[in-house]
């Protein structure tokens, strides 16, 4: 079951659209941080059940942060959300262990999707 969602982006708009995306009837948590270093510090304090991740970011990118993140938890359920959609970018997103990768801007369906299959995703983990 998703409860807690951490959101990392650099930009407060492309925050506040993702935050705009997430379905309002299932009561989520939602936190969000401005660049890869911090939110790999609010993944380690707040344990979340699915993070977005942008990877064009100042400080630490989303590609180091994921990095990071997988090991710190090898089950952590990362969705890249980025305009960067290149082959490239794609491949090395899958290769560190991201969940899946949404197309920026997201709407509320490919949202609702990905968490559904992220949740899905968790249910069989048990």
């Amino acid at each position: 079951m998703i409860k807690r969602i951490l959101i990392v982006d650099d930009s407060p708009i492309s925050i506040k659209i993702m935050k705009s995306c997430i379905p309002k009837d299932k009561d989520y948590e939602l936190f969000d941080a401005a660049d890869g270093q911090i939110g790999l510090e609010k993944y380690k304090d707040i344990k979340p059940d699915l993070t977005f991740m942008d990877l064009t970011m100042p400080v630490m990118n989303g590609f180091q942060a994921l990095e990071e993140i997988m090991k710190l938890d090898q089950r952590a359920i990362v969705i890249i959300v980025t305009a960067d959609v290149q082959v490239k970018a794609v491949a090395k997103a899958h290769d560190l262990g991201a969940f899946s990768l949404l197309k920026k801007p997201p709407t509320k369906e490919s949202i609702a999707a990905a968490i559904k299959e992220a949740a899905d995703a968790l249910a069989k983990r048990g």
